[in-house]
């Protein structure tokens, strides 16, 4: 059985909680973010030791206007400097060992929701638009940081976050909608100048929105991808084929007790950040509110849990770049795990599976040339089913058992139907 050890551990500066932990690609840097006070606290994780090395934002928090609660500040690591990105309510904070640095005028000083950087860490994505119009929320911009200009609403709509596949040149990332999110991948070109996201046909689909960042497996064979808006759910799929290999809801699928309110305080004792590979291929770990980290092997289908904080909820968790868990608490503590069966799995893509994973995606696929609607020119699966263009515009039938999308596009086809 793997055996799990706490090498490190630390408090929260107040003892407030994170909800959502932020390693870098490579560097022993970790970013906890507290949503409550907007605050973004930095640590290093060097020689399995967690040292504080300071914090961005002002405590005031961040608000969700459309639902008045608070939320995440979007953050990016720069992925080789020690270098992070914060969106702030003023702009674009820049942290570094020697502290942050506040905005320095345009583009920094634009207010944007989701930050990622691309592979090559030229290029800052942002979202949404800074452009001010309307229709700011249906582009993105790209911030050249050597040029220190902007490229105001050049790109898709993209929200969550960005995930770069460990085999290079290829990134994931959601476009997400009330009716349907689509799992968008896309090829990155280190000569495009800035980086753009060359979105790809062949595209994942799932039900209505309120996902997170996806997360890739180290060896790039899986892809997990978690709900928290309508219930905790958790999605793994199998890199390149797009097989959904584990569908399943986190705690009580159902509202099944006597009145809607307990359900929903359960279903909120998830967190939505609870998730991360191990070295180990096919492992997956998850943190309850039970306070302990199951061990799932999404392939087999069999998982063992683990103890770890006795009176307190997983409130986050990650994996860091020399392959340990950093995990936190709902009490606001902060450890580092090693796992004992990881040492013999440590993360090595010198066979290529990883990059060979990427060129068969790419070789199966082609890119989105055209502007305007993308579920007009994709080829969506949600891991069992596949639709085209064609079918999206020629279904008319869907049972209550079919997702929210495909319910919605058939009633809107059948009403043009009716009416032409």
């Amino acid at each position: 059985m793997t055996g799990i050890e706490v090498v490190a551990r630390t408090r929260v500066s107040d003892g407030h909680p994170v909800g959502q932990l932020a390693c870098h690609p490579r560097l022993p840097l970790i970013a906890g973010l507290d949503a409550e006070r907007g605050l973004v606290h930095i640590w290093s994780c060097e020689a399995g030791r967690l040292r504080a090395l300071g914090s961005v934002g002002d405590g005031r928090g961040v608000h969700d206007s459309a639902w008045h609660r608070p939320r995440h500040p979007g953050v990016a690591w720069h992925p080789h400097q020690p270098l992070l990105a914060v969106a702030g309510e003023s702009g674009v904070v820049r942290w570094t060992p020697s502290g942050p640095s506040d905005p320095e005028g345009p583009p920094f000083t634009a207010r944007y929701r989701h930050l990622a950087f691309s592979p090559d860490g030229r290029t800052l994505w942002a979202s949404p638009s800074s452009d001010g119009t309307d229709a700011a929320w249906e582009r993105s911009d790209a911030l050249d940081l050597d040029a220190r200009v902007i490229s105001v609403g050049t790109g898709r709509r993209w929200d969550t976050g960005v995930a770069e596949h460990p085999g290079g040149g290829l990134i994931a990332t959601l476009m997400s909608d009330q009716g349907g999110t689509l799992g968008l991948f896309a090829r990155i070109d280190p000569e495009d100048t800035p980086t753009t996201m060359r979105i790809q046909r062949r595209a994942l689909v799932l039900d209505c929105d309120g996902y997170e960042t996806p997360v890739f497996s180290p060896d790039g064979r899986h892809l997990a991808v978690r709900s928290t808006m309508y219930g905790n759910v958790l999605h793994v799929f199998a890199f390149p084929t797009l097989r959904r290999v584990l569908a399943t809801t986190l705690g009580s699928p159902s509202p099944g007790y006597p009145h809607p309110r307990e359900w929903l305080d359960e279903m909120r004792s998830w967190s939505g950040h609870n998730i991360a590979f191990g070295a180990r291929p096919g492992v997956l770990w998850v943190g309850t509110p039970a306070g302990a980290l199951v061990e799932l092997d999404v392939e087999a289908g069999q998982a063992a849990e683990h103890e770890l904080f006795a009176d307190a909820p997983v409130s986050a968790l990650s994996r860091t770049p020399a392959g340990e868990l950093v995990v936190a608490s709902g009490e606001g503590e902060l450890v580092l795990v090693s796992v004992s069966a990881d040492s013999a799995h440590a993360e090595d893509l010198g066979d290529g599976t990883a990059r060979a994973a990427v060129d068969a995606y790419l070789e199966a696929t082609s890119e989105v040339m055209e502007d305007g609607d993308l579920w007009a020119h994709v080829i969506t699966t949600d891991g069992e089913r596949t639709w085209d263009a064609d079918d999206m515009a020629t279904v008319t039938t869907a049972s209550m058992t079919d997702p929210t999308w495909l319910r919605l596009q058939a009633a809107i086809n059948t009403a043009r139907d009716q009416d032409g």
